[in-house]
């Protein structure tokens, strides 16, 4: 299916005639872009260095070609600003409109809202390919843990659907099921090494948990492209992911491939969380609560729903690790236990929801 033959896709009734109209939605879009950028640069004057707000201005400024600033601070606050602090931003910014996007896909595909991105053994698969990192020698692991992290999400995701595959469709409540039991195996798996990982077991646990501690560039660099590239293919399937939310039935009589969509759909998500999970751990509950509460506020369709969960996640995300490094500083909170604080309540409002539509 061509790009243009996507936009010929009619969109479904429900979604064409919500009551926000679109150009609500683009200058929601435009506006939550300008707030990530303001929380950016806010988010880098907190810390454990006081730095006034218009020095790091100054200092950002200062990077820009045929710009001339003089430099009026010491060269360690600009290596605290480029090497420790924005670094680490960026990094959440990515993770967090990653895990939102990939939510999204996953709650569109199942039409469920309950769905989030390690529904299908991501989680698992990340967890046992990170603690087998772990258990390298120590020069290795560096380089060990997100690599192989990266492998086993993607290799847990392509035994699920392996499984989980009926001819030539994917029937999706056999895929969740797929998704469970492999999960519980490779979990069985990882507690088994963790039990066995003797002083390694404090890094793992810091790992599984969540952290942005550390973060390089080189990190930024190399999540960037899967990050960006996935995101630009799932959007790129808004339309039939928006015809999809009626029946797979109706959708095929449109002339969409439902098969083919819900097989590109999850790869890319699954492209995107694996590699959102490789440098920073499982950081749970952000694919479920942004974008259930972007759908909330701004209606479901998926052409404007994905960009505005991705910029929604990346805020959320920044703030949330902006409070894990500083709540209790010098001593760094996982970013996981602080969305959990926000994310177990919401999920539980869910929970509570959807047994009302159902009883």
């Amino acid at each position: 299916m061509t790009i243009e033959a996507l936009r010929d896709i009619p969109v479904p009734q429900a979604i064409a005639a919500y009551p926000l109209r679109w150009r609500g939605r683009i200058y929601a879009i435009i506006g939550l872009a300008i707030v990530l950028f303001v929380v950016i640069l806010v988010t880098s004057v907190v810390g454990s260095t006081d730095i006034p707000f218009f020095t790091i201005v100054s200092v950002m400024l200062s990077k820009i070609p045929f710009l001339t600033i003089d430099q009026t601070w010491s060269n360690s606050i600009e290596i605290i600003i480029f090497d420790i602090r924005l670094p680490r931003i960026l990094l959440a910014a990515l993770v967090g409109a990653a895990l939102s996007v990939a939510g999204t896909t996953y709650q569109g595909l199942f039409r469920n809202p309950l769905a989030d991105p390690y529904l299908i053994g991501v989680a698992q698969g990340a967890g046992l390919g990170a603690i087998i990192g772990f258990m390298l020698p120590s020069v290795l692991q560096i380089t060990g843990v997100p690599i192989l992290a990266f492998i086993g999400a993607v290799m847990a995701v392509a035994v699920v659907y392996m499984v989980a595959r009926v001819g030539r469709s994917l029937p999706m409540t056999t895929l969740i099921l797929a998704g469970v039991a492999l999960g519980a195996f490779l979990q069985s798996i990882s507690s088994y090494l963790m039990l066995a990982s003797g002083d390694r077991l404090h890094g793992i646990i810091s790992w599984l948990l969540g952290t942005l501690s550390l973060t390089t560039w080189d990190q930024v660099t190399t999540v960037t492209p899967y990050i960006i590239i996935g995101i630009v293919i799932i959007y790129l399937y808004a339309r039939p992911l928006n015809v999809m939310q009626l029946d797979e039935e109706q959708a095929q009589q449109l002339g969409i491939n439902v098969e083919k969509v819900k097989l590109i759909l999850l790869a890319a998500a699954t492209l995107i969380t694996a590699a959102a999970v490789s440098f920073c751990g499982i950081i749970g509950f952000v694919g479920l609560i942004i974008p259930h509460a972007v759908r909330l506020i701004w209606g479901p369709d998926h052409r404007f729903l994905l960009p505005l969960a991705a910029i929604s996640g990346a805020i959320f995300l920044i703030l949330a690790d902006t409070a894990a490094r500083t709540i209790m500083a010098p001593t760094e909170i996982p970013v996981g236990a602080i969305t959990a604080f926000f994310g177990a309540p919401f999920f539980l409002y869910l929970l509570r929801q959807k047994k009302r539509a159902i009883f």
